[in-house]
């Protein structure tokens, strides 16, 4: 059986080409229908909501006591909104959302949700003085704690706790905090040849004249870091021991300090307690919600008491136990995870059939132990309660497109010939400007809908493809490549590919390879659908896979062995679905390009100077203060730079002028005649 996240949009996304933008649906301002239909989806409940940008990007994250109530306001009006968030309403396409218990928990996710994603139109309200953090100048051999509204980049090492939304709140507890811990009251000395009133009260160490080291000071600090991570309680233990072996030793006046630490903790912890119990542990959660034929999955991830993120997936319901839904869902899910990725604990809304089997496989994955629990306890109880209200809305919301998708699917089948309706496409797309940071990007839909747990990405690595040179079937073909080999391994191995993937068996008896696609289709025309069937040749799979391109310009698609594309109509479904594929495939391989672009341009020119270091980088700087100064430096000149010798200043200096190396270069081959 086969699983998928459910996403809260249900179409086509934006597509953007390197050079033209195109796009295949409108703003929810612009699609009344389609606006209708998702606030009629949206609970009278207390919650959040995230508003999603053409990009599926996230724009805006808003709590309220009745969410229907709330997103309604920003589409009733235009008279009533300010241009800021006038403008982010003409970008809505999608609106998401999660329930809560309480407006109080709504308050929480809320603040964990906007320090996670950071959308675009909430970190305006930050700079607009609404939201600020704690920062911790790490990079500082006395590391200085304040607030600021602009969260901006200083040192690497230097942290940002929050945002926080009561800012009242935030300042009592630093008052808080820095009464409790001794720590340096001034951005700068007082007097420079003695400490202030702060030292002789106990409130600062002494920093300015240095009576405390910078270790010793900065333990200190890490335990105030503790408070705004979240981690009282576990600074409160450490604190008890600490006062304790103060005890044994007779050194009362300094456990008489540790307590009157506890005691602001405890303050502390009145005026900030967390909605979600055990904040020290980090876990999944996992419940459904069901009909005689469809089961919705919802998978929390919790970390340290917080909602960090949440998966949706939808499961053929018939005759199948809840527990072994759930099951399938952790299996495919954790198969796809890195090590580090999962949690030391998985609450689960029914016992699993397999449940000490997947304990012990779950814990090899991860390398230390796993629990997997049905909670009885109230306090579990109630999140598997939460968790399964939201899976029922998502229920609702999946029984009203899968008929659609349906019949999309069969269209398809009758269009590529195929026996049976796919389940499982996926699409694949590569992004590039001019040769320069070539990438790919693999998507998947299940059962008509983006199963963005399998999306992946690719760097092309061919050394053809660079800049100033593209080609986008080798590039192509090179994916195909990697995509597969594991399943030609498999093959050559002598296992039946066939029998593989029409069998039901667990993820943990296959190996991994669950993830056969019942059709492969390629954004381009024939030249890419040639270079693709050449490398599945290669592997021997060209007759294993369903093969096919979309071309962009008349929509027409392309199979193996026929010259004209397929008899088809624009507006019918099964078009429709490699449509919205196509989309998403463009969509998420030119965000992955941006990315990759952005960071290369975020970089030094120095630093594709071979043998120079980030750390020479930066005295190359510090010496010349820019670049053109450096190009114009002789060797001589360079090698003066402390680090830097002669042959790596001769490195830098023909890096800036390669003419000069070929001239050197023709010197010596003229020697080398003569001699």
């Amino acid at each position: 059986m086969k699983h998928l996240i459910l996403p809260l949009q249900v179409g086509p996304t934006a597509v953007e080409s390197n050079l033209t933008h195109v796009s295949t649906r409108n703003s929810l301002l612009l699609d009344q229908e389609r606006l209708d239909q998702r606030l009629k989806e949206i609970p009278a409940e207390p919650g959040c909501y995230l508003m999603r940008d053409q990009e599926d990007r996230i724009l805006y994250v808003g709590k309220s006591k009745s969410l229907r109530s709330r997103v309604r306001s920003y589409f009733r009006s235009s008279k009533d909104l300010s241009p800021r968030i006038l403008l982010m309403v003409r970008q809505i396409f999608e609106i998401e959302f999660i329930i809560t218990d309480s407006e109080s928990e709504a308050l929480v996710l809320e603040s964990n949700l906007i320090k996670n994603q950071q959308p675009h139109f909430n970190i305006l309200l930050k700079d607009d003085k609404k939201y600020p953090y704690v920062c911790i100048t790490w990079s500082e051999d006395y590391p200085r704690i304040f607030i600021t509204r602009r969260r901006r980049l200083r040192m690497q090492s230097d942290r940002f706790y929050g945002p926080y939304v009561d800012v009242g709140l935030l300042r009592r507890t630093l008052m808080l905090v820095k009464r409790s811990f001794p720590l340096r009251q001034r951005p700068r000395p007082l007097h420079k040849d003695r400490t202030c009133l702060n030292y002789s009260i106990k409130r600062c160490p002494g920093v300015c004249q240095q009576k405390i080291s910078a270790d010793e000071y900065q333990k200190i600090l890490r335990k105030v870091a503790m408070v705004f991570q979240g981690r009282s309680d576990e600074l409160k233990g450490l604190l008890e021991s600490q006062m304790k072996r103060y005890s044994e030793r007779l050194d009362y006046e300094s456990a008489a300090d540790i307590r009157d630490q506890l005691k602001g903790l405890e303050q502390l912890n009145e005026a900030q307690k967390m909605s979600l119990p055990d904040s020290s542990i980090s876990r999944d959660v996992l419940a459904l919600a069901s009909d005689e034929r469809l089961a919705a999955v919802q998978l929390f991830q919790m970390r340290a008491g917080k909602l960090v993120g949440r998966l949706g997936f939808t499961a053929d319901a018939v005759d199948q136990d809840p527990g072994i839904v759930l099951q399938r869902v952790i299996e495919e899910h954790y198969s796809q995870l890195d090590p580090v990725e999962l949690p030391p604990e998985v609450l689960v809304q029914h016992r699993l059939p397999q449940q000490e089997l997947l304990v012990e496989w779950l814990s090899e994955q991860r390398g230390r132990r796993v629990k997997v629990i049905c909670p009885q306890r109230q306090n579990k109880t109630e999140i598997i309660e939460l968790v399964e209200r939201n899976a029922s809305y998502e229920l609702e919301r999946a029984k009203q497109g899968q008929e659609q998708q349906a019949l999309a699917s069969e269209d398809l089948a009758q269009l590529l010939d195929l026996s049976i309706q796919p389940r499982r496409i996926e699409g694949f797309d590569i992004s590039h400007i001019q040769g320069s940071d070539a990438v790919a990007s693999q998507v998947v839909f299940i059962d008509g809908l983006p199963a963005k747990q399998h999306y992946r990405k690719y760097k092309i690595k061919s050394n053809s493809i660079r800049p100033g040179h593209s080609d986008d079937f080798m590039a192509m073909a090179e994916v195909i490549r990697r995509r597969f080999r594991r399943w030609a391994r498999f093959k050559e191995e002598g296992a039946e590919i066939a029998k593989l993937c029409h069998s039901t068996g667990s993820t943990l008896q296959t190996q991994g390879l669950n993830d056969w696609p019942d059709v492969v289709m390629i954004d381009g025309g024939k030249g890419q659908l040639s270079a693709v069937m050449e490398a599945l040749r290669e592997l021997n799979l060209q007759e294993d896979l369903v093969v096919c391109s979309l071309a962009k310009q008349r929509e027409e698609i392309f199979v193996p062995g026929q010259k004209k594309p397929l008899e088809s109509e624009p507006d019918q479904l099964g078009i429709a679905l490699l449509r919205r594929l196509r989309d998403e495939a463009h969509r998420f391989a030119v965000s992955y390009h941006r990315q990759q672009r952005g960071e290369r341009m975020k970089r030094s020119r120095l630093s594709d100077i071979q043998g120079l270091g980030p750390r020479r980088v930066r005295d190359l700087l510090a010496h010349f203060q820019s670049i053109d100064a450096i190009q114009l430096a002789s060797v001589e000149q360079i090698s003066k730079v402390p680090g830097l010798g002669p042959a790596l200043a001769l490195q830098v200096r023909t890096y800036f002028h390669p003419e000069e190396a070929n001239a050197m270069e023709e010197v010596v081959e003229q020697n080398t005649v003569l001699f």
